[in-house]
C-alpha cells in the first residue's frame, strides 16, 4: 500500500484493507507508514491499528522518527521495518 499520509491515508488503509486483501487474495501486504501520523512520522498506536487492519509489515522511511515514541518501539516490533541506509546518528 502507498505512502499513508496522515489520518486520511491512515483511515482509508484500516477501512479498506480487510477488503482488499480478501478481494484481491494477497498473499502479503506492506504498508509504508512513515508518514501516518499527521504527515510526519508513527506511532505504536498506529502500527498496531495497521497491523490489525491486515498489514503483515510497514517500513519506515526518514521521517519515522518525527513521532518520537516511534524509537523505542522499533527494536522490539519485527514487523516495522527501518531503512538500511539512513545516516550514522539515526536512531
Amino acid at each position: 500500500m502507498g505512502d499513508l499520509v496522515g489520518r486520511s491515508g491512515r483511515s482509508g488503509a484500516i477501512e479498506h484493507l480487510p477488503r482488499l486483501r480478501s478481494d484481491l487474495k494477497l498473499d502479503f501486504v506492506i504498508v509504508n507508514g512513515e508518514n501516518a501520523a499527521n504527515g510526519f512520522g508513527i506511532t505504536p498506536k498506529i502500527c498496531d491499528q495497521l497491523y490489525t487492519a491486515g498489514a503483515d509489515v510497514v517500513v519506515l522511511g526518514n521521517h519515522a522518527w518525527d513521532a518520537r515514541e516511534i524509537i523505542p518501539h522499533i527494536d522490539g516490533e519485527r514487523r516495522l521495518i527501518r531503512p538500511l541506509n539512513l545516516p550514522d546518528g539515526s536512531p
